[in-house]
């Protein structure tokens, strides 16, 4: 049992004093929705857009209502506080909570890792070249996915994911992309994906499932902001493999190229690298 930090329902425990009752519906049937975050500094990047995410994930679910963003933002720097930590990745959970009772009140807790046990090896190994990350190695997952519905949403609901990481872990690489029955690449187990090829971009669709990742969308707005073309469109399996380049982000990896795809090296860098550039200035500047 980790000794570490968490507030847990408004106070901060550790240990095995951070348990959940098992008739919480987040215990009981992966009722629960989640953030993640990364940290710079001790503040969290992108809260707002965090919140937002959440906050509509538990409307549209029909959660009891979560703690609101400002609770929740407090409760991020105890932990941290407890914790000693300034770059961290931080994990919010809410569950539907234990039924019968009226009203019907959410689990919550918030918990925190160092940044470093938290990155691939492809975003803390350098590039020889240049200087950037390495880039993550990416394998095709065996197994067709059909995120349905609830792929619009981040929740503890995870096992399809979790299987693909592991067939990532298995084969020594960083992600595992997820392919429909039809063919087509959706997402990786935890990053959006985007590919490079005829000189534009272009990223799987929201309507196609895939999580509305928070960095995907502040990718998608540099790409305006820089004048880079992209469009949102389905990608099949062939595109995939003739892209000259392709990279995904996610909170905690940012954007991070991909050096290989299946075994198939993806050496172009230049768009992935401007806007993780572009990225760390908006982080700066928040």
């Amino acid at each position: 049992m980790p000794d570490r930090a968490v507030w847990l329902n408004g106070r901060l425990v550790r240990g095995h004093d951070a348990a959940l009752s098992v008739f919480d519906r987040g215990a009981r049937d992966g009722g629960a929705i989640l953030e993640t975050l990364r940290v710079y500094a001790g503040r969290p990047f992108a809260w707002q857009r965090h919140m937002e995410r959440m906050v509509l994930s538990a409307a549209e679910l029909g959660f009891p209502v979560p703690p609101s963003p400002a609770r929740l933002r407090a409760a991020v720097d105890e932990v941290l506080a407890a914790e000693g930590l300034g770059d961290a990745v931080v994990r919010i959970t809410v569950t539907r909570g234990i039924p019968g009772g009226r009203p019907v009140r959410t689990s919550a807790w918030v918990e925190a890792e160092p940044l470093g046990g938290r990155l691939w090896v492809g975003t803390r190994t350098r590039h020889p070249a240049d200087g950037g990350p390495a880039g993550a190695r990416a394998i095709l997952s065996l197994t067709p996915f059909a995120p349905g519905l609830l792929g619009r949403h981040k929740t503890t609901s995870r096992l399809a994911y979790d299987l693909a990481r592991e067939e990532a872990r298995a084969a020594g690489a960083d992600e595992a992309l997820l392919v429909s029955p039809a063919g087509e690449v959706l997402e990786g187990a935890a990053s959006n994906l985007f590919v490079v090829g005829g000189g534009e971009v272009v990223t799987p669709p929201l309507t196609a499932d895939v999580l509305p990742g928070v960095t995907r969308a502040i990718a998608i707005g540099l790409c305006a902001e820089l004048g880079i073309p992209l469009r949102e469109a389905a990608v099949p399996l062939e595109m995939l493999r003739r892209a000259e380049a392709a990279f995904v982000t996610n909170s905690v990896q940012e954007v991070l190229p991909l050096a290989s795809v299946a075994g198939r090296a993806t050496p172009g860098r230049t768009i992935a690298l401007r806007l993780l550039a572009a990225y760390r200035e908006r982080v700066a500047a928040d």
